[in-house]
């Protein structure tokens, strides 16, 4: 039995079920345009592959044999540069989150930081209360998933009593708040204090800044929080910050695992070190993290180095980026 629906019937405006027209037009594949690939620019030169390991080679030879392409390029230059800025008193300022003290890259910067290395440690506000919590117990990173339901996230007494007692030092004393951490870290002799960085600052008389954007910590949340004192103690330290980036040309800057903090507040020390005259325009960028955002590419790695500078982001996580790149700048010194 025919179905009617299924008929195709003439004049009824269906399309025919087949059609002679070809898919694409005739083209005379003759005519195509070659050339020699030997006259070719190619982007990647066997020149530039990596090495096999040798059992028994040193650190230096595994970067040596690293290939020359993509990140295994940059990674080598970002050593160049930052061992090149040590070698000649040059600043090396390395921003930082949190995460950075929770992957376990304190000791690792502390060396760094007495053999001269990095010159200005600056960091968001969660990195004074990793800082402290080490310091204090040798252990830090609560589960927040455990306890945001209970109401206990962020309420240990001792961190919150004690960074704003920090916070007050650092008002009565019209310093900045890494440098009122730090000295009280020490000035309490806290157990573990020989990884703490704001004490390793306040020891080397390094510049360790503290950049709060309040309601961010957990120490915010407690009723002995002061913020006109801690916005002051803050300022504070962006005003040593920007010291320091007035001094960056043919230094380096480096941003690890802050997504909008640390990119924003070098963006503005930049911009106002440039107004007031003083030239960084030759210097070298780097982010690192285990994912790329906008602000840390924007405001890190492009828009600052748009003059003579280089930037760079090289993904990856901290635990194993961190201390590759250490190794690498101290091999070359």
């Amino acid at each position: 039995m025919t179905n009617k629906n299924m008929t195709n019937k003439k004049g009824a405006g269906q399309p025919p079920l087949y059609c002679s027209k070809p898919d694409h037009a005739k083209l005379d594949y003759s005519k195509l345009s070659t050339y020699s690939i030997k006259n070719r620019k190619s982007l990647v030169s066997r020149d530039d592959f990596a090495a096999p390991w040798t059992k028994g080679a040193g650190l230096g030879t595994f970067f040596d044999r690293l290939p020359a392409i993509l990140a295994g390029k940059d990674i080598r230059n970002v050593i160049d540069a930052i061992a090149g800025a040590a070698q000649k008193n040059r600043q090396v300022c390395f921003g930082m989150g949190g995460h950075v003290v929770k992957t376990g890259m304190a000791p690792i910067l502390i060396d760094l930081m007495e053999k001269g290395v990095i010159t200005h440690l600056a960091m968001n506000g969660s990195c004074i209360i990793h800082d402290f919590e080490v310091a204090f117990t040798g252990r830090t990173s609560e589960d927040v998933a455990e306890s945001l339901a209970s109401g206990s996230f962020g309420m240990a007494k001792e961190t919150s009593e004690l960074l704003n007692q920090a916070i007050a030092m650092a008002h009565e004393q019209k310093t900045g708040l890494g440098r009122a951490v730090g000295r009280l870290i020490e000035d309490l002799n806290l157990p573990f204090k020989e990884s703490s960085l704001t004490a390793a600052g306040t020891r080397l008389d390094l510049p360790v800044t503290v950049h709060v954007a309040i309601g961010t910590d957990i120490i915010h949340m407690h009723p002995g929080f002061d913020g006109a004192a801690c916005g002051a103690a803050t300022l504070h330290d962006f005003k040593t910050l920007a010291s320091t980036i007035a001094d960056l040309e043919n230094g380096v800057f480096i941003n690890a695992g802050s997504a909008v903090i640390l990119p924003e507040v070098f963006l503005k020390a930049l911009t106002l070190v440039r107004n007031l005259g003083h030239t960084v325009d030759d210097f070298t960028t780097v982010n690192l993290d285990f994912i790329r955002h906008y602000r840390p590419m924007t405001n890190v790695v492009n828009r600052p180095t748009q003059g003579r500078g280089k930037g760079y982001a090289i993904v990856g996580h901290h635990e194993i980026l961190i201390p590759l790149i250490a190794a690498g700048v101290i091999e070359a010194l």
